[in-house]
């Protein structure tokens, strides 16, 4: 019982540094369904674990309509786990989510396999931030202090501190410094930072508009020498008659 205190206090005070918007205990305890949402899974889980695979599931079900988040019983969950705003947030069955973890609203931890007993959903490491609408999709594992952008679709493993964005995912920061990781990015994006991908895509844009530029100006200049020319070969034949 101490123990589940101790854990609830954890919960609470990682909210209240994680989301600005949080104001007191109290507002966190009754307010934030995403709390609510890892409190009942405790409890499945626990059920699930002891045998009661029914009981576990039927109160996960009651979660899913409480709260709009839909955690299978047989995930484990860490420590200090903030799930955000969390409406549409699906976690499937073999999915791991390590401590310090963040997921927003709408990201699904899914599987892309059929087969029952084998690892179908992804493992996410210590302090992973997983952004609104994200999908992350397969039995790989991403790594400890990684990131992934809003609306990203992420297919294979993330390494440990990197930043993934797009469909599908791309790696757009390698790992960070200590003191950045210690940093929290909501939704997972850091100031200023760029699809590598969308930057090249700029990069031509831009060069192809250099390149019709400078097209016109020859273009320009040819049609002047054309005139010139015509000039020169009327006073030529004026001169001559």
């Amino acid at each position: 019982m101490p123990f589940m205190f101790r854990q609830l206090r954890e919960d609470i005070a990682s909210v209240i540094e994680r989301d600005p918007a949080a104001r007191s205990t109290w507002e966190v305890l009754t307010c934030y369904p995403g709390l609510h949402a890892i409190l009942f899974h405790r409890v499945s889980h626990w059920l699930w674990t002891h045998g009661l695979r029914w009981a576990g599931r039927f109160s996960s079900n009651i979660s899913r309509w409480l709260t709009g988040i839909e955690i299978h019983p047989a995930v484990k969950i860490g420590r200090r786990v903030f799930i955000d705003h969390g409406m549409g947030v699906v976690i499937g069955e073999t999915a791991e989510i390590g401590d310090d973890c963040t997921i927003y609203q709408g990201v699904t931890l899914g599987g892309t396999s059929l087969y029952r007993g084998t690892k179908r959903h992804p493992t996410l490491g210590k302090g992973v931030v997983v952004s609104a609408g994200a999908k992350v999709l397969g039995g790989f594992t991403v790594g400890d202090g990684a990131r992934v952008g809003s609306n990203s679709v992420v297919l294979k493993e993330v390494p440990a501190g990197a930043t993934v964005v797009g469909v599908p995912g791309r790696e757009v920061e390698k790992s960070v410094a200590d003191k950045e990781k210690a940093h929290f990015a909501a939704y997972g994006v850091a100031p200023n930072q760029e699809d590598p991908y969308l930057k090249t895509l700029q990069s031509l844009v831009d060069h192809a508009q250099e390149l019709e530029q400078q097209v016109s100006a020859l273009t320009e200049k040819m049609r002047r020498l054309e005139q010139a020319s015509e000039r020169a070969k009327s006073e030529q034949l004026r001169a001559i008659k």
